[in-house]
């Protein structure tokens, strides 16, 4: 009986699995997708109608340089002493000119000559008396004047090295003694430092104690002594030559070695007299500047009046723009009446400044254009 159930329930089961629909496997789950960064894509900008800087070499605009003045003329001297100039690298005069450290457009120096001067009665052309000597260096004085030496005198007309605006050079030719100097020079030389030049003359029988005397001056540092000739009473004009310049001019060489222990830079040339022969020699010896006894105006750096031309209303003056060396045949006033010509030296000067600043733009825009690739700006 026992059995017959067991079966009976066998068969119901079977019958139970046979009828049952089987129920379908879950599909697998795909793993979940891991998110992945993708770069994020930087836009560019496109390029614009703004063109980009040309790196490539450029041309350099070319400048052209503006014509310079002409010289500065003056209306105030003789028609016929006309300005001579002398410097003829202009860029380098034009550095010279414009030179802060140098001295101003303008600046003049009024070289004046003395000969022999009395506290008595004038008994000659050559002499003034004490009274108009010191009338003219107290006029000086008073007008802004002040005296220089012959080395500032080089250095001012060969690269305007600075001195006063208003200068005056004082020489008093003729190998004078020391009693003269002491007594007109010296006051002046005390109370406002003015030197003087002595125009000496190396004659070979000046007493010994003359070149003591002046030895004496010279290392006491307020008279500078310059050449004057040796011979002196046979001056080197036209007929004498120039063997007998070169021994005129060297022998005053010698002789300043020997008892100045310097070498004249300046020559006065004895009577204002000289030839082209005598120039070449002198500038050949070393010397630097020359002086006349003409008149014909005031000098500043670069500007000389000179004269090409005879002047039969002055038929005893030189011409001196033929030797075509302008320092070597500068004009000097003379003491006797200098004190009439300030005015006319100070209006040149003072028309001199004026041209020059009116041009100074003009001239320094070249100076830019032209010179400073060559020689730098200026200082």
């Amino acid at each position: 009986m026992q059995r017959f159930f067991n079966l009976i329930l066998l068969v119901f089961f079977l019958t139970a699995c046979a009828g049952a629909k089987p129920t379908p496997t879950p599909a697998p789950v795909p793993p979940t997708a891991t998110a992945t960064t993708v770069p994020t894509a930087t836009l560019t900008p496109l390029p614009t109608d703004t063109p980009t800087p040309d790196t490539s070499p450029t041309a350099t605009a070319i400048r052209t340089p503006p014509a310079l003045p002409p010289v500065f003329k003056t209306t105030v001297l003789n028609p016929l002493d006309t300005p001579h100039t002398y410097i003829a690298n202009t860029c380098q005069y034009l550095q010279d000119k414009w030179n802060s450290k140098n001295s101003t457009p303008g600046t003049v120096v009024m070289p004046i000559m003395f000969h022999s001067i009395t506290e008595g009665s004038v008994t000659n052309n050559n002499q003034t008396s004490a009274n108009v000597f010191h009338a003219l260096m107290q006029a000086l004085l008073d007008n802004g004047f002040q005296a220089i030496n012959m080395t500032q005198m080089v250095d001012f007309m060969e690269h305007n090295a600075k001195i006063p605006a208003r200068s005056v050079l004082l020489i008093a030719d003729d190998r004078h003694q020391r009693q003269f100097f002491d007594m007109f020079f010296r006051p002046y030389w005390e109370q406002n430092h003015w030197q003087v030049v002595n125009a000496w003359i190396s004659a070979k029988d000046t007493p010994q104690d003359w070149w003591d005397q002046n030895a004496a001056l010279e290392t006491e540092g307020w008279v500078d002594h310059q050449a004057h000739g040796v011979v002196h009473n046979i001056p080197m004009g036209p007929g004498t030559g120039d063997a007998y310049a070169t021994s005129e001019l060297q022998g005053s060489i010698d002789a300043f070695k020997k008892y100045f222990n310097k070498t004249p830079i300046a020559i006065i040339w004895p009577g204002g007299l000289f030839t082209h022969g005598a120039t070449l020699i002198a500038r050949q010896l070393g010397y630097r500047l020359g002086f006349t006894s003409t008149p014909r105006g005031p000098s500043m750096f670069n500007w000389v009046p000179l004269t090409d031309n005879a002047d039969p209303a002055r038929p005893y003056w030189p011409q001196d723009g033929y030797v075509n060396d302008p320092l070597l045949v500068l004009p000097r006033y003379w003491d006797t009446d200098a004190i009439k010509h300030l005015n006319a030296v100070m209006q040149i000067g003072d028309a001199a400044t004026a041209y020059a600043q009116a041009n100074k733009s003009t001239e320094l825009e070249y100076y830019d254009i032209v010179c400073a690739p060559k020689l730098g700006l200026l200082p």
